[in-house]
């Protein structure tokens, strides 16, 4: 429901990889066999980014792949490979280069902290005012989701590998130099996460002052903050990509439905941070990206009740 998930990225990178791909009813890809070329993404994608690398181990030869998403999870499946016997550099940035061709063996690999649940998890812990630790929250990802709270007023201390909300902060929106109103806006890694604008949203209701946010990446993102005005948050939707938010707000319960995963999870912070007891339809939409989340949330102190899905 955010809007088009274009595929053109993987297609463009596949093809210049040495794939024939094509339409009808299905998606039909073929290769006689993939050769290394040089890769220019029209976008950061995230997942055609990690399509590529994947093929490029494969191919024969050289890739240089430029333009490329560099997110934590990308340099996990960067870092995986290389530890099967791949040879890629440039990790984390947005050029890396692979040496395709490679024999891989078996390998052992932790995978790293998801920042987004983290960054779900300090909108949690500031919307409902509770002190909160995040164990192994992989800190050395978080500088521009914790730039990102800290315009809310929301500040996080950095403990070891953990990091540590505490609770009754003032919550302040911070303006921008001259008092101008500040705005959060999502940009491709390492800047504000899109997947992380809507909890700075409903997390945006309930703290003191005015902020814009500007959500660039998809046209229908936006589009959930009409189920928090309902809820009795003050929110003007400027346009599909702009909205600007007043708060505090003592937040109402409601009957809502999950439109996608980040708007589900900006829903259940908003449930909890609410009088009363909200509904939430759709709610599979949430555990897509938050595994046993009412279980994990029961446990400190949320009182979530599944509901068995009817016919």
């Amino acid at each position: 429901m955010i809007g088009r998930r274009r595929l053109d990225s993987h297609f463009l990178a596949l093809r210049l990889l040495g794939a024939t791909i094509t339409l009808d009813n299905d998606f039909h890809f073929t290769a006689d066999g993939l050769t290394g070329a040089d890769v220019f993404l029209d976008e950061p994608s995230v997942t055609a980014t990690e399509n590529a690398i994947c093929a490029a181990v494969a191919a024969k030869g050289t890739t240089v792949l430029r333009n490329c998403a560099s997110e934590p999870h990308v340099q996990d499946l960067a870092n995986f490979l290389n530890g099967m016997g791949a040879k890629i550099t440039g990790i984390g940035s947005n050029c890396m280069t692979i040496e395709g061709g490679q024999p891989l063996t078996g390998t052992s690999f932790r995978i790293g902290p998801d920042h987004i649940e983290v960054g779900s998890l300090i909108g949690l812990a500031a919307a409902t005012d509770s002190a909160l630790r995040i164990s192994n929250a992989g800190v050395q990802h978080l500088h521009s989701t914790l730039m990102g709270f800290e315009k809310l007023g929301i500040h996080c201390q950095i403990d070891g590998d953990d990091l540590v909300i505490a609770a009754g902060q003032a919550k302040q929106i911070q303006p921008d130099f001259g008092g101008h109103v500040p705005k959060i806006e999502d940009q491709p890694w390492p800047a504000f996460p899109a997947d992380t604008m809507s909890i700075a949203i409903v997390t945006a209701t309930q703290c003191e002052g005015m902020v814009l946010m500007f959500e660039k990446m998809f046209e229908s993102r936006m589009f959930f903050v009409d189920k928090l005005i309902g809820m009795g948050a003050r929110i003007v939707l400027c346009d599909p990509h702009r909205a600007v938010i007043s708060g505090p707000t003592q937040l109402r319960a409601a009957r809502l439905e999950s439109p996608d995963i980040r708007a589900g999870m900006a829903m259940l912070i908003a449930a909890m941070a609410a009088e009363g007891t909200s509904v939430i339809n759709n709610a599979q939409q949430i555990e897509r990206g938050y595994e046993r989340i009412d279980e994990r949330l029961n446990a400190i102190g949320a009182r979530i009740t599944r509901i068995p899905a009817r016919d």
